[in-house]
């Protein structure tokens, strides 16, 4: 009977766990959900192939290279070289010869202005030269009279100072015909507006039919001598130990990548830019004709330290995502890609590397290659 009794105890109590049993799982919304899944983060760069050997790998050598400085830079006319082509005739254009963008040389008519002023400078000069030849004839008739003993010294010396005042109005006149751009030998109201330099036309603020104010108004045309040109760069604050008056550098235009130009920095801006904190940089290049004002160009500065870089076969390094990358061995059938920044071109088909991967370190000698596999 005690058996009994400590048995019937014992079910009690196990039915009693079970029943609190129930009641719990019946009260936890999450009971009987699958356990909650363990995510492994994998490192994207990292690449394991089955068959390394395939893959052949190179150290890289060691590249002595003086420091530089790349700029991005724009073409723009020699400031010193361009000059305005001004009228001090006002009037009304009749006629134009040139446009923006023309090449011109010097002495070409570029526009052809009617104008009153010149009108009125032709009618002073006729008058000056009718005042000129009758005091001259009362000249030569005041010496035959003094000659004569007809008319006293006083009356004569008149006439002479009268005769001399007339030349001296008729130079005035000529002159004022000339300046505003007249010829006194072809008398005329059309100014022709010639170039005063040869070059390019660089801006021009004149059409057809339009008024030229004379020089209170904007120049009608602006003429560059685009044989040497200026680029402009921008260069930051902390990089300007690398660059000096007087140094050379190279260019490289956007349009044209595979020419080089060489050209001596004759400036560098006294004042920074507060925003951006920048200085322009001033180069001076011989122009050999395929350089356009407004074209976009690169600059590079080449400072005096001696830099050690690594150098790596150009096929080793891989554009992607706007970035460059080598593949380099970890060990037995592991390979992990490195971001590196890639330098110039060297001979034999070299390139050297900026940051990214040192002397001594090796590479697989075909990144392409090696991309197109893993991703298969």
């Amino acid at each position: 009977m005690r058996r009994l009794r400590i048995k019937a105890g014992q079910f009690a109590l196990v039915v009693a766990l079970f029943l609190g049993g129930c009641a719990s799982s019946q009260n936890d919304p999450n009971a009987g959900a699958p356990p909650a899944l363990r995510v492994e983060r994998v490192d994207p760069n990292a690449f394991e192939v089955d068959h390394p050997d395939q893959f052949p790998v190179v150290a890289a050598i060691e590249h002595e290279s003086t420091s530089q400085l790349k700029a991005t830079a724009t073409i723009n006319p020699d400031i010193s070289k361009s000059v305005p082509v001004i009228s001090l005739a006002t009037g009304r254009v009749v006629e134009i010869k040139a446009r923006l963008g023309d090449v011109v040389k010097k002495g070409e008519v570029l526009l052809r202005v009617q104008s009153a002023d010149l009108a009125g400078a032709f009618s002073d000069y006729r008058k000056a030269v009718a005042d000129e030849q009758l005091a001259r004839a009362q000249l030569e008739r005041a010496k035959d009279l003094y000659d004569k003993g007809a008319i006293s010294l006083n009356d004569r010396q008149v006439s002479q100072d009268a005769e001399e005042k007339a030349k001296v109005d008729v130079e005035n006149t000529t002159e004022h015909v000339r300046v505003l751009g007249g010829d006194p030998a072809n008398p005329g109201a059309i100014v022709d507006i010639r170039a005063p330099i040869s070059g390019v036309i660089t801006d021009q603020e004149v059409t057809n039919a339009a008024g030229v104010a004379g020089l209170s108004a904007p120049n009608p045309f602006t003429i560059s001598d685009l044989s040497t040109v200026w680029v402009l760069c921008d260069v930051y604050e902390n990089d300007l130990p690398v660059v000096r008056v007087g140094d050379m550098a190279d260019v490289r235009l956007s349009a044209y990548p595979d020419r080089s130009f060489t050209g001596h920095i004759s400036n560098i801006g006294p004042v920074l830019d507060p925003t951006i904190r920048t200085a322009k940089v001033r180069i001076e290049v011989a122009n050999p004709g395929m350089m356009r004002v407004g074209m976009f160009a690169t600059a590079t500065f080449h400072g005096q330290k001696k830099d050690k870089l690594a150098a790596v076969p150009a096929t080793a390094i891989l554009h992607l995502h706007d970035r460059d990358w080598v593949y380099v061995p970890t060990g037995g059938k592991q390979f992990r890609r490195v971001e590196v920044r890639a330098g110039d071109m060297l001979p034999g088909n070299l390139q050297a590397v900026l940051t990214g991967v040192a002397p001594g370190q090796q590479v697989v000698v075909n990144a392409l290659e090696f991309q197109n596999t893993v991703e298969q």
